[in-house]
């Protein structure tokens, strides 16, 4: 049977006691760092900072400033926003994996509503902040971003390991995002540091899934390492031709590095 129509496995018994130790063990403040990713948001404002460092370089101002910390507050809350209706959306599939299942929403700690609310007026506010500090493309190209990665990345991630390919692409904007609250425009360094961030996600994310690939299976998330076992089941020609349009999204990256270093 394909892995596209496979029923999700029920979610293993979590012993009472041993579930009301959990949501004891978690503070009010802590599941909202939880459900902002306060860690992966943290990343995403570094990488930003890189990028409005470089812009600002390259602009000849400081890049020590009161608007550079409004961007980064900006960029972070737009991140975290994201990251929260990234958890509404996947809220059964966090149920079914041992890493993310005490997360709040899967957890009972906290409302889907609660937990939307707050996504939605992360990314708004922050675009909306984004825009007046900074320069309205930061704060559109920042909408963008966020729409990309909850409304094409997430639902993807269960139909189709190309959803690796896609997410990259939200992924590598924070150093754009940077350089173009610094600069205000779009410039050919702000792409090059898009491309670098954009490639270093596959190993990186193929990695995670490798290291996790029984819980994404549980959940029903189709990442690479999950549908391999499909994928070798096939006859040869039926294995290329069923998958040629993913085969051609993972050797993108691999042709784009040979096309910026040829040999």
């Amino acid at each position: 049977m394909s892995a596209a129509i496979q029923t999700v496995p029920a979610r293993e018994p979590i012993d009472s006691s041993t579930a009301s130790d959990n949501i004891r063990r978690y503070s009010r403040l802590g599941d909202f760092a939880i459900l902002l990713k306060m860690r992966v948001t943290a990343l995403v404002v570094m990488t930003a900072w890189a990028g409005y460092y470089l812009g600002a370089r390259r602009a000849l101002v400081p890049a020590f400033s009161w608007k550079m910390l409004c961007a980064l507050l900006g960029i972070g809350l737009v991140s975290g926003g994201a990251a929260a209706l990234n958890q509404v959306i996947e809220r059964e599939a966090d149920g079914h994996m041992r890493r993310t299942q005490w997360r709040p929403i899967p957890g009972k700690r906290m409302s889907v509503v609660e937990a939307a609310a707050l996504g939605i007026a992360c990314i708004l506010g922050g675009a909306a902040y984004l825009a007046f500090t900074t320069n309205p493309l930061t704060g559109v190209l920042s909408v963008l971003t966020a729409s990309a990665y909850v409304g094409i990345y997430t639902p993807l991630k269960k139909y189709s390991p190309l959803c690796t390919t896609i997410g990259a692409l939200p992924g590598a904007m924070p150093p754009l995002l940077g350089w173009t609250a610094s600069r205000g425009r779009v410039e050919w360094e702000a792409l090059v540091l898009f491309a670098i961030l954009f490639l270093w996600q596959f190993p990186h994310f193929h990695a995670i899934a490798w290291m996790y690939r029984e819980d994404y299976r549980r959940a029903g998330i189709r990442m690479l390492p999950v549908v391999e076992e499909e994928i070798c089941a096939l006859p040869p020609v039926n294995a290329c031709t069923s998958r040629f349009p993913e085969i051609a999204m993972f050797c993108a990256p691999l042709e784009l590095i040979t096309a910026l270093w040829p040999v």
